[in-house]
């Protein structure tokens, strides 16, 4: 289906975009073949880093006439192998393209292109007053055109929502060539469809994007942590649906359950209160004055099983950082103890948390494999990692599979879904149909083939060949 770029196509490649920016050498193209994935390497013959739109359109139109995959790059942080080149592919990345293009100080908007870090979205907003609220944990590496190709989350998507919500327009070159554009600095757009939402999400198979108009909101002028830990994961569940009813909702509301509790203070110098708790919630508060965030705090000794024995609050930002320090200590954590594992990341109604939690965790204890389950409670997506351990490495790769499945249908049981924001990519492919069933599944693949006939843009990844 798809050709090896030949000598005629490099020399191609080298007059459009000058040779310094065709990687060509085995050594120097393998850092591109591989993402966040665990033990997922790809191949690609050559690696391409073009600099503005008009570029990408000249490639994409070569490579769609002569039928050249291609896989766009951006960080390199997913973890379902989103980016990773398959079949001695084209390497499209996108490093070069890390500008701030524009602010606009009256509509509160940043035009940013599609490899600026997403933590420097953050900065650049803070020092405006302003925050760019969606946060996934990578946010210091990751690029803001691969969190729209994800619809990533985050801690904060429990009150704000996730990177969705906040791309009000894209420019982007199609699989032919052609530049478009969508979406604008206004607030409501009934014309025709929404293509900015079509893109989102999309994991790279629809289009290549090559501009970002970000929506920006007020800054809150005061927040604050809190700790709060329970006997039991029920408990916890309990707690968050109050929260979720209270007002104002609190900007996060994150949970660690028993054992990732244990392991973070076992295996690391990280000191966690509250170490033996059944559970832990740690909530971030926000409001628009000391008085009113005092009171929030109030509020929380209103909910049954709060009090001064199971609550502690962060009074400085260095305090924060503390009892932030053991939820973002967890995963470095797992690689210590076992550097084998594999995450799933699945969504169930906040009010089955804890009953899901459960059902997983008795079926894990089953085949004898330790997993921790932690993540954000306001919006019942929860991270399962699942360790290796001592398991022999055949077993291991038996089980995989088994194990996937089962976590998903689990899932799909408590009408939740299989992944709330590292995508399908290429690892979760086969399990898509059955997880949305054949109808949607099979207008998905209409669009893809609407937008790209010859199938060039990330083949492999999202429907099963």
């Amino acid at each position: 289906m798809y050709t090896k770029p030949t000598g005629n196509d490099i020399s191609f490649f080298k007059e459009t975009l000058g040779a310094d920016q065709v990687i060509t050498s085995t050594d120097d193209i393998k850092p591109y073949t591989i993402d966040k994935t665990k033990n997922l390497v790809g191949t690609a013959s050559v690696v391409l880093k073009p600099c503005s739109a008009e570029e990408i359109s000249k490639l994409l139109g070569y490579c769609s006439q002569n039928s050249l995959a291609i896989f766009t790059r951006g960080g390199g942080t997913g973890v379902t192998g989103g980016a990773v080149p398959l079949d001695d592919g084209v390497v499209l990345s996108l490093e070069r393209m890390n500008r701030i293009l524009e602010y606009d100080a009256n509509n509160m908007t940043l035009s940013v292109e599609p490899c600026v870090i997403t933590g420097n979205i953050h900065e650049f907003a803070q020092e405006k007053g302003l925050l760019y609220p969606p946060d996934p944990a990578s946010s210091d590496e990751c690029a803001i055109g691969g969190n729209i190709a994800e619809n990533a989350g985050g801690p904060r998507a429990v009150k704000y929502g996730v990177t969705g919500n906040y791309v009000l327009g894209l420019e982007y070159v199609l699989p032919d060539g052609t530049i478009a554009s969508s979406g604008g600095k206004y607030v409501k757009n009934a014309a025709g469809y929404d293509m900015v939402r079509l893109l989102t999400g999309s994991e790279g198979t629809l289009a290549v994007i090559t501009k970002a108009l970000l929506k920006l909101v007020p800054a809150p002028p005061f927040a604050q942590d809190v700790l709060l830990s329970f006997n039991t994961l029920g408990e916890a569940v309990d707690t968050v649906t109050r929260l979720l009813a209270a007002s104002p909702l609190p900007a996060a509301i994150e949970f660690m359950e028993n054992d990732a509790i244990k392991l973070v203070s076992e295996s690391s110098s990280i000191k966690i209160p509250f170490a033996t708790a059944g559970a832990h919630l740690l909530i971030k508060l926000e409001a628009d004055s000391a008085q009113l965030l005092k009171k929030q705090i109030d509020n929380l000794y209103k909910i049954p099983g709060i009090s001064d024995s199971n609550l502690k609050t962060a009074k400085t930002d260095k305090e924060s950082e503390y009892l932030w320090s053991a939820r973002r200590g967890i995963r470095d954590a797992i690689s210590r103890v076992s550097p084998v594992f594999f995450a799933e990341d699945c969504v169930v109604p906040r009010a089955a948390i804890a009953l899901f939690i459960k059902s997983i965790k008795n079926e894990l204890s089953s085949y004898g494999i330790d997993s921790l389950l932690f993540g954000h409670a306001g919006d019942g997506n929860i991270h399962i990692d699942i360790l290796k351990g001592k398991t022999e490495d055949n077993r291991w790769e038996e089980l995989k599979d088994e194990l996937r499945l089962m976590i998903y249908r689990k899932a799909l049981a408590f009408e939740g879904t299989i992944t709330g924001e590292h995508g399908i990519g290429f690892i979760r492919k086969q399990y898509l149909e059955e997880a949305i069933g054949s109808g949607a599944y099979n207008m998905m693949k209409k669009i893809k083939e609407a937008f790209d006939p010859k199938g060039i843009l990330n083949p492999g990844k999202v429907f099963q060949d």
